[in-house]
């Protein structure tokens, strides 16, 4: 049975390993800042999820205590993984990419990095 336990948390920490390989790989040989975000976001937070679930079983299943802080850092880190993401790219947006270059929004206000919506356009007016 321990060896199938050992199996298990091995076979998360190589995943973890090729996925945190490739999204480092990535961050080094993609070019430009949008495919750079898209790496470490995706397939590094993918990597330390794999440690940590690893982490998790080990703690569970060989030592029989239920780890509650790899949970915590897992749902931390993959909250703010995307959030930052976010900002980087509007930053990036903002700083690089003229408004009439990005595509129509189709709905009352332009994109929020370059506009006002109307209601607070409104607003100052009075």
């Amino acid at each position: 049975m321990d060896l199938a336990i050992e199996l298990l948390v091995s076979f998360f920490l190589i995943v973890a390993g090729v996925f945190a390989i490739v999204g480092s790989f990535g961050l080094v040989k993609l070019k430009d800042t949008m495919p750079r975000l898209h790496a470490p976001t995706k397939a590094t937070t993918l990597g330390v999820g794999g440690v940590l679930i690893a982490s998790m079983l080990y703690f569970l299943l060989i030592k029989g205590v239920f780890s509650f802080h790899e949970l915590l850092i897992t749902l931390f880190l993959f909250l703010t993984a995307p959030i930052s993401a976010h900002f980087i790219a509007k930053t990036f947006m903002q700083a690089n990419v003229r408004p009439e270059d990005l595509p129509e929004t189709e709905r009352d206000y332009g994109w929020s990095v370059y506009e006002d919506p109307p209601a607070a356009a409104d607003d100052d007016a009075k």
